[in-house]
């Protein structure tokens, strides 16, 4: 075996393809999204970008009964947009192992909230596996397969953000050669009418027994005894935090945290004087510990709010102690910005400057309800804005729709945008929606969706067509316009917005990161025209300042896209090409 340096992510890749994997369908989601992108990397591995993560898992589900090896992977959230397949396919069980991977988000590091996915695996009752680093990640994908398999069930392999983008050595090994599974036509396992529902209830609640029997002795379980009082359960990165904060603490790792492993903590905590349960997030081992009649200390030690990391574990354990533990970083703060040149900024520019309410949505555009674009009002989940708007309407009345947008880039919209454009057209309420198609899923890092021409592979594939799928959806104003182009974005703008019936407005220039080598001479600002107004401030962008009273435009940071030429009022902005600076 050979030991290389991986991810939590990537190694989840890398188990898939040692355990005989062959298909994985994902919707992109930070911080899950590099499972899928490192799996498409094997030749004998299909992967796939899905519209939503609800089409990712019906589609392994699908391979699943067919007879092969499938993963699917998404952020927490993307798990609620999944859920229906979810609880039904505990009852149907699988063919070939099926492993859903959910990687959470503790302290928000790129989501709206912080879920507690642990819960998905009691409410479904399916396993949950939780690895606490990158070795652990590749064995545990493995098992998770072994399990799935032994006992006909999908099992949640639930990871965290710090696992998903932390860095240890793994052992790797070689391919199994996994065969295909003869697929057999049993409507009474896969057909979920009422009457084979109840039935697979039954296997179900027996399964989830013989979970708990096998989990007192699983391989994913680890107990560490010393001589010390104090007894830690915990799992996932927790494990890492404990073992660096103290050594020489007794230590129960719970690798399968759903169902618990009961026997077990019986007998670890019958052998130590004071026991603690340490997990981010909801108290989900500590409840079902307390339920057993076990007393143990967590969450009225333990905030449930955000990450935990080792100084509040010193701090709790460790009391004077603590000193000598290092506290997180104090990092100078530097505020998300959307990248110079972005297209999306005039829109949102244009936005405030009409004091339009805009319902906006999940994407890098979310960033424009900060200052100076200050121009989004509400973003609740993947698609909302549409629906969202929609109901304004139907609170504020007609009017109030003429002065309301919905914003949703191209992805967004094709993930669960659709349904909402076409509940506006059923529904007729006048909500202009604007599409801001920068031809990629651009916020987890440039992955291809349905509109961009490739599939997850990089290989050429049917692009939608948004303005003939707008039309289907039964809108009959439709607009595309180059954002760039501040009048005619404008003037499409208050033409929408005056329309009495749905509109949409499609802004199509790619993301300025897709192509570095495009990008055009830096701008200037003529001292002697800056009248010092700060208008062109208003957009945003991280290339533009002040020096005195005058602004000034940072070339190397410059993409020469040329929006504060087109706002500038008094000309003050030129491009040297044109002036005649260059040559």
């Amino acid at each position: 075996m050979n030991e290389v340096l991986l991810t939590g992510n990537e190694a989840i890749a890398r188990g898939f393809w040692e355990a005989g994997g062959r298909f994985v369908s994902a919707y992109p989601g930070t911080p899950s999204t590099e499972i899928t992108e490192n799996a498409a990397k094997y030749a004998e591995i299909i992967a796939e970008w899905a519209p939503n993560e609800k089409v990712a898992m019906e589609a392994v589900i699908g391979a699943s009964i067919g007879g092969v090896r499938t993963l699917v992977a998404m952020k927490h959230v993307g798990l609620n947009v999944a859920a229906d397949p979810l609880f039904t396919v505990a009852y149907t069980g699988v063919n070939g192992g099926l492993v859903i991977v959910s990687a959470d988000d503790p302290g928000m590091h790129s989501s709206q909230n912080e879920q507690d996915n642990r819960y998905y695996g009691r409410a479904a009752k399916v396993p949950v596996l939780e690895p606490s680093d990158s070795q652990e990640a590749l064995d545990f994908t493995k098992e998770a397969f072994t399990i799935s398999e032994a006992f006909d069930t999908p099992v949640i392999l639930r990871l965290t953000t710090r696992v998903a983008h932390s860095q240890s050595l793994v052992k790797v090994g070689d391919r199994l050669e996994f065969a295909l599974k003869e697929y057999h036509k049993d409507p009474a396992k896969y057909v979920m009418i009422p009457a084979n529902a109840r039935r697979r209830h039954v296997v179900v609640e027996k399964r989830l027994a013989d979970l708990q029997k096998y989990n007192n002795t699983s391989v994913s379980n680890q107990v560490e005894y010393t001589r010390s009082d104090i007894g830690i359960i915990c799992s996932g990165i927790i494990y890492q935090y404990v073992k660096e904060v103290i050594p020489e603490a007794n230590i129960l790792k719970i690798g399968m945290s759903f169902p618990l492993p009961e026997d077990l903590i019986r007998e670890f905590a019958s052998k130590v004087k004071e026991l603690y349960v340490i997990e981010e997030l909801e108290p989900f081992m500590e409840e079902k510990i307390k339920s057993m009649g076990i007393a143990v200390k967590g969450r009225e030690v333990f905030s449930p709010l955000g990450e935990i990391f080792p100084a509040n574990i010193a701090r709790v354990l460790l009391g004077e102690k603590a000193d000598a533990i290092q506290e997180t970083p104090d990092i100078p703060g530097r505020p998300p910005v959307m990248c110079a040149g972005c297209p999306h900024r005039a829109v949102f520019y244009l936005f405030n400057k009409l004091k339009l309410t805009v319902s906006g949505d999940i994407g890098c555009y979310t960033l424009a309800c900060l200052p100076p674009l200050s121009s989004i009002d509400t973003t609740i989940c993947m698609g909302a804005s549409i629906g969202v708007a929609h109901g304004l309407e139907k609170a504020q009345g007609r009017e109030f729709s003429h002065k309301t947008v919905a914003v949703l880039g191209e992805s967004t919209f094709i993930h669960s945008g659709i349904t909402g454009l076409i509940n506006v057209a059923y529904n007729q309420s006048a909500v202009t929606t604007v599409i801001l198609d920068n031809r990629i899923t651009a916020m987890t890092g440039h992955q291809h969706n349905p509109a961009s021409g490739f599939n997850a592979k990089g290989e050429p594939a049917p692009a939608l067509d948004l303005p003939k799928l707008v039309k289907a959806c039964g809108i009959e104003h439709v607009a595309v316009v180059d954002p760039f182009n501040l009048p005619a974005l404008e003037n499409a703008l208050k033409e929408a917005m005056s329309f009495d019936g749905p509109s949409v407005i499609i802004t199509k220039r790619p993301c300025i990161l897709l192509d570095k080598k495009k990008q055009d001479t830096p701008f200037k600002v003529d001292e002697d025209a800056c009248i010092g107004c700060k208008i062109c401030l208003r957009i945003g962008c991280p290339a533009l300042g002040l020096r005195g009273k005058k602004a000034f435009i940072e070339p190397s940071q410059c993409v020469g896209c040329g929006l504060c030429e087109n706002i500038c009022p008094r000309g003050a902005i030129q491009n040297p090409v044109q002036k005649g600076d260059i040559q």
